[in-house]
Protein backbone atom coordinates (compact mmCIF):
# COMPACT_ATOMS: atom_id res chain seq x y z
CA UNK A 1 0.00 0.00 0.00
CA UNK A 2 3.07 2.74 0.66
CA UNK A 3 4.84 1.56 -2.30
CA UNK A 4 1.76 2.84 -4.18
CA UNK A 5 2.13 5.89 -6.33
CA UNK A 6 0.54 8.72 -5.26
CA UNK A 7 -0.44 9.44 -8.91
CA UNK A 8 -2.59 6.18 -8.36
CA UNK A 9 -4.41 6.81 -5.63
CA UNK A 10 -8.11 8.32 -4.76
CA UNK A 11 -7.20 12.00 -3.86
CA UNK A 12 -9.10 13.85 -1.20
CA UNK A 13 -9.26 17.13 -0.03
CA UNK A 14 -10.12 18.53 3.57
CA UNK A 15 -11.36 21.74 3.22
CA UNK A 16 -13.83 24.25 5.26
CA UNK A 17 -13.31 27.51 7.22
CA UNK A 18 -10.20 28.15 9.54
CA UNK A 19 -11.27 26.21 13.34
CA UNK A 20 -13.66 23.98 11.46
CA UNK A 21 -11.67 20.95 12.55
CA UNK A 22 -10.28 19.76 9.33
CA UNK A 23 -6.86 18.52 10.99
CA UNK A 24 -8.88 16.92 14.05
CA UNK A 25 -11.00 15.14 11.09
CA UNK A 26 -8.01 13.33 9.43
CA UNK A 27 -6.25 12.35 12.56
CA UNK A 28 -9.68 10.50 13.42
CA UNK A 29 -10.10 8.80 10.04
CA UNK A 30 -6.67 7.67 9.46
CA UNK A 31 -6.23 6.51 12.95
CA UNK A 32 -3.15 8.82 13.65
CA UNK A 33 -1.54 12.45 14.46
CA UNK A 34 -1.07 13.20 10.60
CA UNK A 35 -1.71 16.76 11.04
CA UNK A 36 -0.82 19.29 14.05
CA UNK A 37 -4.02 20.00 15.77
CA UNK A 38 -4.21 23.34 17.77
CA UNK A 39 -7.25 26.04 18.75
CA UNK A 40 -4.97 28.44 17.13
CA UNK A 41 -6.69 29.40 13.41
CA UNK A 42 -4.46 28.62 10.78
CA UNK A 43 -1.99 26.22 12.34
CA UNK A 44 -2.26 23.95 8.75
CA UNK A 45 -0.97 26.16 6.57
CA UNK A 46 0.30 24.23 3.56
CA UNK A 47 -1.11 21.04 2.36
CA UNK A 48 -0.41 18.48 4.27
CA UNK A 49 -0.69 14.89 2.71
CA UNK A 50 -1.31 11.34 4.32
CA UNK A 51 -1.51 8.11 2.42
CA UNK A 52 -3.49 5.39 3.72
CA UNK A 53 -5.29 1.94 2.33
CA UNK A 54 -9.23 2.17 2.46
CA UNK A 55 -10.96 -1.06 1.87
CA UNK A 56 -12.76 -1.24 -0.09
CA UNK A 57 -11.54 2.00 -2.06
CA UNK A 58 -8.20 0.86 -1.86
CA UNK A 59 -4.59 3.59 -1.65
CA UNK A 60 -5.79 6.96 -1.31
CA UNK A 61 -4.50 10.58 -0.17
CA UNK A 62 -5.71 12.86 2.26
CA UNK A 63 -5.00 16.15 1.37
CA UNK A 64 -6.07 18.65 4.58
CA UNK A 65 -5.24 22.06 3.64
CA UNK A 66 -5.44 25.90 5.51
CA UNK A 67 -8.37 27.02 6.24
CA UNK A 68 -10.77 30.01 4.30
CA UNK A 69 -11.72 32.81 5.58
CA UNK A 70 -7.97 33.06 7.30
CA UNK A 71 -7.59 36.79 7.74
CA UNK A 72 -3.98 36.20 8.58
CA UNK A 73 -0.57 38.32 7.17
CA UNK A 74 -0.03 34.77 5.00
CA UNK A 75 -4.04 34.34 4.75
CA UNK A 76 -3.75 34.96 0.78
CA UNK A 77 -0.93 32.87 -0.01
CA UNK A 78 -2.32 30.01 1.70
CA UNK A 79 -5.68 30.41 0.31
CA UNK A 80 -3.73 29.97 -3.04
CA UNK A 81 -2.12 26.06 -2.20
CA UNK A 82 -5.40 25.19 -0.82
CA UNK A 83 -7.06 26.39 -4.00
CA UNK A 84 -4.34 24.52 -6.39
CA UNK A 85 -5.50 21.36 -4.13
CA UNK A 86 -8.78 21.45 -5.94
CA UNK A 87 -6.96 20.90 -9.40
CA UNK A 88 -6.50 17.06 -8.16
CA UNK A 89 -9.14 16.51 -5.80
CA UNK A 90 -11.24 13.64 -6.97
CA UNK A 91 -13.49 14.18 -3.85
CA UNK A 92 -13.62 16.89 -1.47
CA UNK A 93 -14.94 16.76 2.07
CA UNK A 94 -16.69 19.82 3.36
CA UNK A 95 -15.95 20.30 7.14
CA UNK A 96 -18.47 22.19 9.08
CA UNK A 97 -18.46 24.12 12.18
CA UNK A 98 -21.93 22.05 13.30
CA UNK A 99 -24.19 22.59 10.15
CA UNK A 100 -23.08 25.56 9.75
CA UNK A 101 -23.18 27.10 5.67
CA UNK A 102 -22.63 30.62 5.27
CA UNK A 103 -20.17 32.31 2.87
CA UNK A 104 -16.42 30.24 3.25
CA UNK A 105 -18.38 27.22 3.10
CA UNK A 106 -20.42 28.39 0.14
CA UNK A 107 -17.06 29.48 -1.65
CA UNK A 108 -15.81 25.80 -0.80
CA UNK A 109 -19.13 23.99 -2.52
CA UNK A 110 -18.87 26.18 -5.61
CA UNK A 111 -15.04 25.62 -6.18
CA UNK A 112 -16.22 22.43 -6.02
CA UNK A 113 -18.66 22.96 -8.72
CA UNK A 114 -16.51 24.41 -10.80
CA UNK A 115 -14.30 21.44 -10.73
CA UNK A 116 -17.01 19.21 -11.03
CA UNK A 117 -15.80 17.28 -8.62
CA UNK A 118 -18.35 15.65 -5.83
CA UNK A 119 -18.41 16.68 -2.51
CA UNK A 120 -19.27 15.40 0.85
CA UNK A 121 -20.37 17.75 3.81
CA UNK A 122 -18.85 16.75 7.49
CA UNK A 123 -20.90 18.43 10.57
CA UNK A 124 -18.05 18.44 12.94
CA UNK A 125 -17.42 19.35 16.80
CA UNK A 126 -21.03 17.71 16.98
CA UNK A 127 -20.47 18.47 20.72
CA UNK A 128 -20.04 22.27 20.81
CA UNK A 129 -22.46 23.01 17.74
CA UNK A 130 -26.17 21.60 17.47
CA UNK A 131 -26.99 19.67 14.15
CA UNK A 132 -30.21 19.95 12.76
CA UNK A 133 -29.12 19.13 8.76
CA UNK A 134 -30.21 15.44 7.64
CA UNK A 135 -27.64 15.08 5.17
CA UNK A 136 -24.31 14.71 5.89
CA UNK A 137 -22.09 13.06 8.12
CA UNK A 138 -21.73 14.07 11.17
CA UNK A 139 -18.73 13.51 13.19
CA UNK A 140 -17.18 14.41 16.61
CA UNK A 141 -13.83 14.34 15.66
CA UNK A 142 -12.69 14.60 19.22
CA UNK A 143 -14.58 11.07 20.38
CA UNK A 144 -11.69 8.68 19.20
CA UNK A 145 -13.99 6.12 19.82
CA UNK A 146 -16.43 6.91 16.82
CA UNK A 147 -13.44 6.03 14.35
CA UNK A 148 -15.53 2.88 13.08
CA UNK A 149 -18.80 4.71 12.88
CA UNK A 150 -17.21 7.62 10.99
CA UNK A 151 -15.23 5.43 8.41
CA UNK A 152 -17.98 2.85 7.85
CA UNK A 153 -20.09 6.15 6.81
CA UNK A 154 -17.58 7.90 4.95
CA UNK A 155 -16.45 5.00 3.16
CA UNK A 156 -20.30 4.02 2.31
CA UNK A 157 -20.71 7.83 0.84
CA UNK A 158 -17.18 7.67 -1.08
CA UNK A 159 -18.43 4.33 -2.89
CA UNK A 160 -21.51 6.13 -4.40
CA UNK A 161 -20.02 9.32 -5.62
CA UNK A 162 -16.47 7.78 -6.45
CA UNK A 163 -15.36 8.79 -9.63
CA UNK A 164 -16.06 6.16 -12.58
CA UNK A 165 -12.55 6.68 -13.75
CA UNK A 166 -11.10 5.59 -10.95
CA UNK A 167 -13.49 2.85 -10.22
CA UNK A 168 -13.14 1.11 -13.76
CA UNK A 169 -9.75 3.01 -14.51
CA UNK A 170 -8.65 2.37 -18.55
CA UNK A 171 -5.68 0.03 -18.90
CA UNK A 172 -2.48 1.50 -19.29
CA UNK A 173 -1.19 -0.70 -22.09
CA UNK A 174 -3.71 -4.05 -21.90
CA UNK A 175 -6.41 -3.43 -24.19
CA UNK A 176 -3.97 -2.62 -27.55
CA UNK A 177 -2.41 -6.20 -27.23
CA UNK A 178 -3.79 -9.59 -27.14
CA UNK A 179 -3.85 -11.97 -24.19
CA UNK A 180 -0.77 -14.09 -24.22
CA UNK A 181 0.79 -12.03 -27.20
CA UNK A 182 4.35 -10.68 -26.86
CA UNK A 183 5.20 -6.64 -26.43
CA UNK A 184 8.36 -5.72 -26.89
CA UNK A 185 9.81 -2.37 -24.57
CA UNK A 186 12.64 -0.39 -25.70
CA UNK A 187 14.26 1.26 -22.51
CA UNK A 188 17.21 3.47 -22.86
CA UNK A 189 19.51 2.92 -19.96
CA UNK A 190 20.94 6.70 -20.52
CA UNK A 191 22.71 8.80 -17.80
CA UNK A 192 19.11 10.07 -16.96
CA UNK A 193 18.04 6.80 -16.30
CA UNK A 194 17.70 5.97 -12.61
CA UNK A 195 20.93 3.86 -11.59
CA UNK A 196 19.28 0.00 -10.46
CA UNK A 197 15.61 1.48 -11.24
CA UNK A 198 13.55 2.00 -14.00
CA UNK A 199 10.77 5.26 -14.36
CA UNK A 200 7.66 4.99 -13.43
CA UNK A 201 5.61 5.07 -16.69
CA UNK A 202 8.22 2.25 -17.72
CA UNK A 203 7.35 0.13 -14.66
CA UNK A 204 3.56 0.63 -14.64
CA UNK A 205 3.50 -0.59 -18.58
CA UNK A 206 5.20 -3.41 -17.71
CA UNK A 207 2.63 -4.19 -14.28
CA UNK A 208 -0.69 -3.45 -16.55
CA UNK A 209 0.90 -6.13 -19.30
CA UNK A 210 1.48 -9.41 -16.99
CA UNK A 211 -2.17 -7.86 -15.36
CA UNK A 212 -3.49 -9.06 -18.77
CA UNK A 213 -1.79 -11.89 -18.97
CA UNK A 214 0.92 -10.21 -21.78
CA UNK A 215 4.56 -11.69 -22.10
CA UNK A 216 6.83 -8.69 -21.61
CA UNK A 217 10.23 -8.10 -23.56
CA UNK A 218 12.38 -5.23 -21.94
CA UNK A 219 15.73 -4.38 -24.21
CA UNK A 220 18.45 -1.60 -25.02
CA UNK A 221 17.46 -0.27 -28.44
CA UNK A 222 20.66 -1.21 -29.72
CA UNK A 223 19.52 -4.94 -29.11
CA UNK A 224 16.23 -4.43 -30.55
CA UNK A 225 17.01 -5.41 -34.17
CA UNK A 226 18.44 -8.64 -32.92
CA UNK A 227 14.96 -9.46 -30.35
CA UNK A 228 12.88 -9.24 -33.43
CA UNK A 229 14.76 -11.65 -35.75
CA UNK A 230 15.03 -13.71 -32.62
CA UNK A 231 11.27 -13.48 -32.09
CA UNK A 232 9.27 -16.66 -34.13
CA UNK A 233 6.30 -14.17 -33.88
CA UNK A 234 6.35 -10.40 -34.59
CA UNK A 235 5.39 -8.88 -31.11
CA UNK A 236 1.81 -7.87 -30.84
CA UNK A 237 2.80 -4.38 -30.08
CA UNK A 238 6.71 -2.30 -29.54
CA UNK A 239 7.12 0.33 -26.89
CA UNK A 240 9.81 3.07 -26.86
CA UNK A 241 10.74 5.87 -24.88
CA UNK A 242 10.35 9.29 -26.78
CA UNK A 243 13.43 10.52 -27.50
CA UNK A 244 14.32 7.07 -29.72
CA UNK A 245 10.76 7.57 -31.51
CA UNK A 246 11.97 7.80 -35.00
CA UNK A 247 14.91 4.75 -34.52
CA UNK A 248 11.99 2.55 -33.25
CA UNK A 249 9.88 3.56 -36.28
CA UNK A 250 12.54 3.05 -38.71
CA UNK A 251 13.18 -0.41 -37.31
CA UNK A 252 9.82 -1.15 -36.59
CA UNK A 253 7.78 -3.77 -39.61
CA UNK A 254 4.97 -1.61 -40.75
CA UNK A 255 2.58 -4.35 -39.87
CA UNK A 256 3.68 -4.15 -36.10
CA UNK A 257 1.72 -1.42 -33.81
CA UNK A 258 3.89 0.79 -31.90
CA UNK A 259 3.35 3.66 -29.70
CA UNK A 260 5.77 5.22 -27.04
CA UNK A 261 5.71 5.30 -22.99
CA UNK A 262 4.13 8.93 -22.92
CA UNK A 263 1.70 8.98 -25.59
CA UNK A 264 0.68 5.82 -23.17
CA UNK A 265 0.32 8.58 -20.61
CA UNK A 266 -1.93 10.95 -22.75
CA UNK A 267 -4.33 8.74 -22.96
CA UNK A 268 -3.90 6.93 -19.37
CA UNK A 269 -4.05 10.69 -17.55
CA UNK A 270 -5.45 13.03 -20.16
CA UNK A 271 -7.20 13.09 -23.31
CA UNK A 272 -4.72 12.00 -25.96
CA UNK A 273 -7.04 13.29 -29.00
CA UNK A 274 -7.02 17.07 -27.67
CA UNK A 275 -3.07 16.24 -27.43
CA UNK A 276 -2.94 15.04 -30.78
CA UNK A 277 -4.97 18.22 -31.68
CA UNK A 278 -3.17 20.37 -29.64
CA UNK A 279 0.20 19.36 -31.87
CA UNK A 280 -0.90 21.10 -34.59
CA UNK A 281 0.00 24.31 -33.34
CA UNK A 282 3.81 23.41 -33.51
CA UNK A 283 3.11 24.39 -37.43
CA UNK A 284 1.74 27.30 -36.87
CA UNK A 285 4.11 28.96 -34.20
CA UNK A 286 6.19 32.22 -35.66
CA UNK A 287 8.46 34.33 -33.92
CA UNK A 288 8.64 35.72 -30.28
CA UNK A 289 5.14 33.32 -29.53
CA UNK A 290 5.81 31.60 -25.82
CA UNK A 291 5.36 27.90 -25.55
CA UNK A 292 5.15 26.72 -21.69
CA UNK A 293 6.78 23.14 -20.58
CA UNK A 294 5.26 21.77 -17.93
CA UNK A 295 6.98 18.99 -15.96
CA UNK A 296 5.07 17.41 -12.91
CA UNK A 297 8.29 16.07 -11.22
CA UNK A 298 10.73 18.19 -9.31
CA UNK A 299 13.67 16.21 -10.75
CA UNK A 300 17.21 17.91 -10.85
CA UNK A 301 17.74 18.83 -14.74
CA UNK A 302 20.81 17.05 -16.68
CA UNK A 303 22.83 18.97 -18.74
CA UNK A 304 20.93 17.27 -21.82
CA UNK A 305 17.26 17.27 -19.75
CA UNK A 306 14.66 16.22 -22.14
CA UNK A 307 11.86 19.10 -21.12
CA UNK A 308 14.80 22.33 -20.85
CA UNK A 309 17.10 21.26 -23.61
CA UNK A 310 15.79 18.48 -26.07
CA UNK A 311 12.20 19.87 -26.47
CA UNK A 312 13.17 23.65 -26.62
CA UNK A 313 16.08 22.09 -29.31
CA UNK A 314 13.69 20.40 -31.34
CA UNK A 315 11.29 22.72 -31.46
CA UNK A 316 13.37 25.49 -32.77
CA UNK A 317 14.61 23.46 -35.36
CA UNK A 318 11.51 21.94 -36.58
CA UNK A 319 10.13 25.30 -36.68
CA UNK A 320 12.98 28.08 -37.55
CA UNK A 321 11.57 30.39 -35.05
CA UNK A 322 12.97 32.49 -32.19
CA UNK A 323 10.26 31.22 -29.42
CA UNK A 324 10.22 32.36 -25.75
CA UNK A 325 9.96 29.02 -23.75
CA UNK A 326 8.85 29.18 -20.56
CA UNK A 327 8.96 25.97 -17.41
CA UNK A 328 7.28 25.14 -14.48
CA UNK A 329 7.52 22.05 -12.44
CA UNK A 330 5.63 20.51 -9.82
CA UNK A 331 2.35 21.13 -9.05
CA UNK A 332 2.90 25.13 -10.10
CA UNK A 333 0.60 25.92 -13.47
CA UNK A 334 0.83 29.95 -14.03
CA UNK A 335 -2.46 31.96 -14.21
CA UNK A 336 -1.53 33.80 -17.50
CA UNK A 337 -1.90 31.15 -19.98
CA UNK A 338 -3.22 33.38 -22.41
CA UNK A 339 0.23 34.47 -23.25
CA UNK A 340 1.39 31.31 -24.23
CA UNK A 341 0.36 29.77 -27.93
CA UNK A 342 1.52 26.26 -27.12
CA UNK A 343 1.64 23.93 -23.82
CA UNK A 344 3.65 21.06 -23.40
CA UNK A 345 2.96 18.96 -20.61
CA UNK A 346 5.26 16.06 -19.17
CA UNK A 347 3.84 12.61 -19.27
CA UNK A 348 2.42 13.42 -15.74
CA UNK A 349 3.33 10.20 -13.94
CA UNK A 350 4.02 11.84 -10.69
CA UNK A 351 0.23 13.80 -10.86
CA UNK A 352 -3.28 12.46 -10.98
CA UNK A 353 -5.65 11.88 -14.18
CA UNK A 354 -7.76 14.77 -12.32
CA UNK A 355 -5.13 17.22 -12.57
CA UNK A 356 -3.94 16.70 -16.16
CA UNK A 357 -7.69 17.15 -17.36
CA UNK A 358 -7.73 20.21 -14.99
CA UNK A 359 -4.60 21.38 -16.94
CA UNK A 360 -6.34 20.56 -19.82
CA UNK A 361 -9.58 22.16 -18.84
CA UNK A 362 -7.67 25.48 -17.83
CA UNK A 363 -5.74 25.71 -21.44
CA UNK A 364 -9.02 25.41 -23.28
CA UNK A 365 -10.81 28.25 -21.68
CA UNK A 366 -7.42 30.45 -22.04
CA UNK A 367 -7.69 29.51 -26.04
CA UNK A 368 -4.41 27.78 -25.53
CA UNK A 369 -3.23 24.08 -27.61
CA UNK A 370 -2.07 21.53 -25.33
CA UNK A 371 0.06 18.65 -26.52
CA UNK A 372 2.47 16.20 -23.89
CA UNK A 373 5.93 15.29 -24.52
CA UNK A 374 5.05 12.25 -26.18
CA UNK A 375 2.77 13.46 -28.77
CA UNK A 376 5.19 16.31 -29.02
CA UNK A 377 7.88 14.93 -30.00
CA UNK A 378 6.45 12.09 -31.84
CA UNK A 379 5.56 15.22 -34.22
CA UNK A 380 8.61 16.57 -34.29
CA UNK A 381 10.33 13.63 -35.20
CA UNK A 382 7.49 13.55 -38.09
CA UNK A 383 6.22 10.35 -36.72
CA UNK A 384 2.66 10.88 -34.97
CA UNK A 385 0.46 9.43 -37.72
CA UNK A 386 2.75 5.89 -37.54
CA UNK A 387 2.68 5.69 -33.08
CA UNK A 388 -0.92 7.21 -32.49
CA UNK A 389 -2.17 3.71 -34.95
CA UNK A 390 -3.30 1.48 -31.95
CA UNK A 391 -5.40 3.55 -30.50
CA UNK A 392 -9.23 4.16 -31.54
CA UNK A 393 -9.54 7.83 -31.25
CA UNK A 394 -13.09 7.58 -32.29
CA UNK A 395 -14.28 6.04 -28.39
Amino acid sequence: MQSAPKSLRLQIVIAGRVNAGKSSFLNLVSGQQAAIVSDIAGTTTDVVEKAQELPPLGPILWLDTAGFADNSALGDKRMEKTVAAFDRADIVLLVCQGDKIEAPEQQIIELAAAHKTPLIKIYNQADRFPITADDGIKVNSADLSSRDRVLNELKAELIKICPEDYLNAQPLVGDLAPEHSTVVMLIPLDYEAPKGRLIMPQVQAIRDCLDHNQSIIAVKENDYTAVLQNLKTPPALVICDSQIVDTMVKLTPPDVKCTTFSILMARFKGDLPKMIKGAKMIDELQNGDKVLIAESCTHHAMEDDIGRVKIPNWLKKKTGKELVIDHVSGCDFPNNLHEYKLVIQCGGCTINRREILSRIYKCEQAGVAITNYGVCISALKGVLARVIEPFDLND
